[in-house]
């Protein structure tokens, strides 16, 4: 039986490649990593905090702790199986004053160069993200396709680090999802999921982080999109085939 996720919940996953709307953190928690992330955007600034913030587990405890959280583990045991690796984390922002700032059709499996080419990334909203903020949008059943050819976006504000975008023709408005989260949930997405998003168009920033997570069996064999070596670390099961080195972290962790 699963940990977190029902059967069925499971089985919609097989079938359309993500969940939404799952209850991670409310109360205090929810809070203090707002306020712990308001923090980290006064000191770093808007403009990277858009997609600047990679891999933040290693010097930010409130990042580490979620990346961690038994509930979002269990979510992803329920789906890979007992040994779970985390690859990175990534904080993506938009903002109203970037109202430019889009996310083309995509499948994140191609920027991480890895093999076997599976993930999950969980999507952890530190803000409500709705239709109007610029939400994720995805492609039901669209992980079953396989990897799809990717070319450059010829449209500017494309937040992708290389300006990637999936080659899928027109797509029907009416089968896309939204991923509309409150504050404290997470949504969870296949690695073959072609998603994307519109620009902010509210008065109100739209952040959230992704955890990455992968079967330790995959390994780095190409070139991946932060040009240098995954800080992966293994939080669930077993690590036997040690692809990746052991990640400094700037803090004591446990």
């Amino acid at each position: 039986m699963p940990k977190h996720l029902t059967p069925e919940q499971v089985q919609r996953f097989e079938q359309e490649g993500y969940l939404n709307g799952i209850p991670i953190y409310s109360g205090e928690q929810l809070a203090t990593v707002r306020e712990n992330f308001d923090k980290l955007e006064q000191a770093e600034g808007r403009k990277k905090c858009e997609i600047g913030l990679q891999a933040r587990h290693l010097d930010l405890p409130f990042v580490w702790e979620l990346a961690k959280t038994p509930a979002i583990l269990d979510c992803i045991e329920d789906l890979m199986g007992p040994d779970v690796m985390l690859l990175s984390t990534h904080f993506f922002c938009k903002y109203p004053e970037f109202k430019q700032s889009w996310v083309a059709w995509h499948q994140d499996i191609t920027y991480w160069g890895l093999e076997p080419p599976y993930a999950l990334t969980a999507w952890y909203a530190v803000d409500d993200s709705d239709v109007e903020n610029g939400c994720m949008r995805g492609i039901p059943g669209s992980h079953t396709k396989g990897i799809l050819e990717h070319g450059k976006s010829a449209i500017a504000g494309n937040l992708l680090s290389i300006n990637q975008e999936a080659k899928v023709g027109q797509v029907d408005d009416s089968k896309i999802f939204d991923f509309v989260l409150k504050a404290g949930q997470i949504s969870i997405h296949h690695g073959h999921l072609v998603h994307g998003s519109n620009p902010n168009g509210s008065d109100r920033r739209r952040c959230g982080l992704t955890l990455r997570y992968i079967r330790p069996d995959s390994k780095p064999v190409a070139a991946n999109s932060i040009n240098k070596p995954w800080p992966a670390i293994c939080l669930r099961g077993v690590d036997k085939y040690k692809h990746f080195g052991d990640p400094e972290f700037q803090f004591e962790r446990s």
